[in-house]
């Protein structure tokens, strides 16, 4: 097969952007949106895995001028659809409203590593990009953004976009990524944060597609959250010690510190938006993503992967990009977290020392108990790569490793179900592998039962695939046909 060109050529790059690591290799844009049916297989795809598995991430339209951030790059999902024993590739531009301005070149915004434009509505401070987190929810596929923008909808077969969503016209705000669905009610759960305000929100919205309801939360300042978990009743929200600086607040600009002495803190808030929000506190500490929470009677139980200091020192092969891309390389490790709603206590216990980070779980069961969740690796690298994949035991803490070819890198994972399954990990873990050296991607499918095993398939990707965010699984009994 031969590999599409897909990198900016260097004469495309200003001078300050070939310093930028996140703009050349595996990170690299790719030119075309592209639709393949006949798909080369080694080994073979099972016949009871149905649906598809999608992945967001940043996809920069244009070669940019100005100080580029990962963050700022245009969302583009790339998605395999499997039925019968065969698969399609696609992927696509996540067409948000600030996507089209940017292709009419009508684009009134800039990058987050760029004073915002005041002039602007609050609703979109910076560039939307609705490039980091994708989940099903009634029916079709939602593309949410980290910096808080507005909701895509997208038909998670074909990947084209179908609106903007605003819930009939009553989203108040924005939606944050790490939003979360619940499988046996169907409803959307998400929550939202204002940069330069003291205030986060939360909502719930029905099956249907109705909001049910919407509330602000007050917090002592400026927060900048990442995630949010849910359980059977009760949403968990976070204010961690990570936020603008002074200088950062006054002049609009993206400039960020870790307070000492300043508490971790978990709002628990009911689904039903009824009652007071009752806050736990904990030692400092930051987390990006979460793995599941669930209730055992009075507690909430809540996993998710705790920043550590990756001892790595800014890169200066990097230049002006060297803060930035050592902020990028996360390191973290599985703790699990015990909050009693009698007692008001909090317990954190650390469960393992390997950095891995990115988890899911059976999506069937957000909220409610999990024995397993499935983790990327992470190498104490200058820029951020996935090099394995772990398969927890959430009980006791061990885990099966599945590690990559070396220069080989993956994508945040996904549990598919077997169709007609009845157990928990009854079914397969499917991410993409991008090697370094050629180029080529392909999409991985291991069974989860026999973790450590060799893959049951590998499926060539007819394009490579960059390193990006964040994927799911799309059932396909579970998607609508988009209208």
């Amino acid at each position: 097969m031969t590999m599409i060109q897909t990198e900016f050529e260097r004469d495309e790059l200003t001078e300050l952007n070939r310093f930028n690591p996140y703009l050349k290799g595996i990170y690299a844009p790719v030119r075309k949106e592209v639709t393949a049916l006949d798909l080369e297989v080694e080994g073979e795809i099972p016949r009871d895995l149905y649906g598809a598995y999608l992945r967001n991430g940043p996809n920069p339209l244009n070669a940019p001028e100005g100080m580029h951030h990962w963050f700022d790059g245009d969302g583009m999902v790339h998605g395999i659809f499997f039925e019968n024993g065969k698969a399609e590739y696609r992927n696509r531009y996540v067409r948000t409203r600030d996507h089209e301005a940017e292709r009419a070149g009508t684009l009134d915004a800039g990058g987050i590593l760029e004073p915002i434009r005041r002039e602007r509505s609050a609703l979109t401070t910076y560039k939307d990009t609705a490039n980091t987190d994708i989940l099903i929810h009634n029916g079709t596929a939602m593309a949410l953004w980290y910096v808080s923008g507005q909701p895509v909808r997208m038909d998670p077969r074909t990947l084209e976009t179908i609106r903007t969503e605003t819930f009939a016209g009553r989203l108040p705000k924005n939606v944050s990524a790490h939003s979360k669905v619940d499988a046996q009610t169907g409803e959307f759960l998400f929550f939202d944060y204002n940069l330069y305000n003291p205030v986060m929100s939360a909502g719930v919205v029905s099956a249907d597609n109705e909001l049910k309801w919407f509330r602000e939360v007050e917090l002592p300042g400026p927060r900048l959250p990442h995630d949010m978990m849910i359980t059977k009743n009760y949403m968990i929200l976070m204010d961690l010690p990570v936020v603008f600086t002074e200088a950062g607040l006054r002049n609009g600009m993206w400039q960020i510190h870790q307070p000492k002495n300043q508490p971790a803190r978990f709002g628990v808030v009911r689904r039903d938006g009824t009652g007071d929000v009752k806050w736990f506190e904990t030692e400092p500490c930051y987390i990006y993503h979460g793995c599941n929470a669930w209730e055992e009677g009075d507690k909430i139980v809540f996993y998710a992967c705790k920043m550590v200091d990756n001892g790595l020192p800014p890169n200066p092969e990097f230049g002006p990009y060297a803060p930035m891309a050592a902020v990028l390389a996360l390191q973290a490790e599985l703790h699990r977290w015990t909050f009693d709603m009698k007692t008001g206590q909090t317990t954190v216990e650390h469960l393992d020392d390997r950095r891995t980070e990115f988890p899911v779980v059976n999506l069937d069961l957000m909220g409610h108990k999990t024995k397993y969740a499935y983790h990327v690796t992470i190498p104490n690298t200058h820029t951020q790569v996935f090099d394995g994949l772990v398969k927890y035991d959430l009980e006791s803490g061990n885990g099966i490793e599945h590690r990559f070819a070396d220069g080989v890198y993956g994508a945040e994972p996904a549990f598919a179900p077997r169709v007609g399954a009845t157990e928990e990990d009854d079914g397969y873990v499917i991410t993409f592998l991008t090697d370094s050296a050629t180029g080529r991607s392909e999409a991985l499918i291991l069974d989860a039962r026999d973790f450590g095993g060799q893959p049951l398939a590998r499926v060539e990707l007819p394009q490579r695939v960059p390193a990006g965010f964040h994927g799911t699984w799309a059932p396909g009994d579970q998607i609508a046909v988009a209208s």
